[in-house]
C-alpha cells in the first residue's frame, strides 16, 4: 500500500501558493485495509476515508467510465490493481494531475509542471469530455489562474462539449455551486470569458451572456459595451473584497439591459423592473440562496435611484431607505450600499472615483436610526394619535433628524 499527496495542494506548492486542503490517493489497498486501520468512510460514490489523525481526504486510485449524459453517469472502479497513473489519467487538467510521494518524489506524467510553467490550462485526456462539470471548474480556474490562457485544443473540446448537449445535463445546485465559488477569486470575470468562449454561458446564463454588444450612453459609460461594464464591475468588488451577496448582485444589477427594444438604444429606460423580472427566473431555475437572491433584486431595482440620491431630500431619502428595507437590514443595505459603489466605479477610467452616495445614504440610515421612536410614538399616543398617525409621527420625526444631519 502506497500514499500520494494529489492534486491542488501538489499543484500549489509547485506555484508557490498558500497550501489549504490536501488530498491523497492510496494505491494497492483496499476499503477493508483502510476500515481496519482506522480510517472513516466519508465517499457516497467512490470510496474516499478521512484520516484518523490529520483528519484529511484519502481515495483509493480508481478509474472512471462514462455511462450516461451529464457529471452523474459513471462507472467508478477501485481496487488495489489501479495504478497511480490511471488515477492521474482520469483527472481534468494537467496541472491537477500530478502527485508526490512520501519521499518528495514529484509525478508528473501528463506534463503539469511543463503546464504550469508556461500558464496554460490543458485537459489531460479526451475524458474530459464526459464530465460537463469540468467545463465550470476550468472556467473557475481561469478566475483564479487570471494570467493562464486556455489551451486551443481543450476550449476546442469544450465548444464540442455544449454543441453536444453536455452542459445541459448539469443540475441547478451544481452550476450555482461552481458559479459561486468562480465569483469569489481573484478575477471572476475570467470566468465567464471562458464560459463565453466555450459556449457555455448562453445555455447557463443566456440572460447574462445576451448584454455583450449591447450599447450604453458613453457619458456614463465610457466602455459602452453593457457585458464588459458588467465584468468591470465584478472585477472591482473582487477587488474590495466584498462578500458573495454583494458579488452575485454586482453581476446581476443590468440584466435587464439585454433587453431594452432596439429603437430607445443606447438609453435603458425601464431596465430595472426588466432587470427583477430575469433575476428572479434565474434565481428560480438556479436555485439561488435567499440572501444572495434578495440583495441581487434589491440592487437592480434601486441602484439607478441610490447614484440619483445625491440631490435627493430628507423625505426622498427616507423612501428610498424604507424601499431597501434598511431599518429592518441595515447590514444587508451596507451590502447593497457596496454593490452601487461596484456599479459606478465598474466604468473605465472610474475605478478610483468618489462615490459620496453611499456616505450620504449611511449618514441619513444613521440619523433616523437616532431617532428614538418608542419615545416619539409615545409621545403622539398622549397627545390622541391612532394607528397611522404614530407612524406618521415617527416619519416625521426621523426626516427631520435626517435633514438635520445633512445640513450639518
Amino acid at each position: 500500500m502506497q500514499r500520494y499527496e494529489v492534486g491542488g495542494a501538489v499543484r500549489d506548492a509547485l506555484l508557490g501558493r498558500p497550501v489549504h486542503d490536501r488530498d491523497w490517493v492510496v494505491v494497492g489497498a483496499t476499503p477493508e485495509q483502510l476500515l481496519a486501520a482506522g480510517y472513516t468512510p466519508v465517499g457516497r460514490d467512490f470510496p474516499v476515508f478521512l484520516d484518523p489523525q490529520t483528519r484529511e481526504e484519502v481515495a483509493l486510485a480508481r478509474t472512471e467510465r462514462k455511462t450516461a449524459p451529464g457529471y452523474h453517469g459513471f462507472l467508478v472502479h477501485a481496487a488495489p490493481d489501479v495504478t497511480l497513473d490511471e488515477d492521474l489519467l482520469r483527472r481534468d487538467l494537467t496541472i491537477n494531475a500530478m502527485a508526490r510521494a512520501a519521499d518528495g518524489t514529484l509525478i508528473d506524467p501528463h506534463g503539469g509542471q511543463r503546464d504550469l510553467a508556461a500558464k496554460v490550462l490543458r485537459h489531460v485526456s479526451p475524458a474530459f469530455a464526459e464530465d460537463p462539470v469540468r467545463i465550470l471548474r476550468l472556467a473557475r480556474f481561469a478566475a483564479r489562474f487570471d494570467d493562464f490562457s486556455v489551451a486551443p485544443e481543450t476550449l476546442a473540446l469544450m465548444q464540442a462539449m455544449v454543441a453536444a448537449g453536455e452542459v445541459d445535463a448539469l443540475v441547478p445546485e451544481r452550476v450555482w455551486q461552481e458559479l459561486a465559488r468562480g465569483l469569489m477569486e481573484a478575477r471572476p470575470s475570467r470566468m465567464f470569458t471562458v464560459l463565453r468562449e466555450a459556449g457555455a454561458l448562453a445555455r447557463l446564463l443566456p440572460e447574462l451572456d445576451r448584454l455583450w454588444g449591447v450599447p450604453q450612453r458613453a457619458e456614463h459609460h465610457p466602455e459602452v459595451d453593457t457585458g464588459v461594464h458588467v465584468m468591470m464591475v465584478i472585477d472591482h468588488a473582487a477587488g474590495l473584497g466584498v462578500p458573495l451577496t454583494v458579488r452575485w448582485a454586482a453581476l446581476g444589477h443590468d440584466l435587464g439591459k439585454g433587453t431594452t427594444p432596439p429603437d430607445i438604444l443606447p438609453r435603458h429606460l425601464g431596465h430595472e423592473g426588466r432587470s427583477v423580472e430575469l433575476l428572479r427566473a434565474v434565481h428560480a431555475r438556479l436555485r439561488v440562496p435567499r440572501d444572495c437572491a434578495e440583495l441581487a433584486e434589491r440592487v437592480a431595482r434601486e441602484h439607478g435611484n441610490v447614484h440619483a440620491s445625491g440631490g435627493f431630500g430628507a423625505a426622498a431619502l427616507l423612501r428610498l431607505l424604507e424601499r431597501c428595507d434598511a431599518f429592518r437590514k441595515p447590514a444587508a443595505f451596507a451590502e447593497l450600499l457596496q454593490a452601487c459603489t461596484c456599479d459606478a466605479r465598474g466604468r473605465l477610467g472610474r475605478a478610483e472615483a468618489p462615490y459620496p452616495q453611499a456616505e450620504r445614504l449611511a449618514a441619513a440610515l444613521a440619523a433616523a436610526q437616532a431617532v428614538d421612536t418608542a419615545a416619539v410614538a409615545a409621545d403622539a399616543a398622549a397627545r390622541g394619535a391612532r394607528g397611522p398617525a404614530v407612524g406618521a409621527a415617527i416619519a416625521a420625526a426621523r426626516e427631520a433628524a435626517v435633514a438635520q444631519a445633512l445640513a450639518a
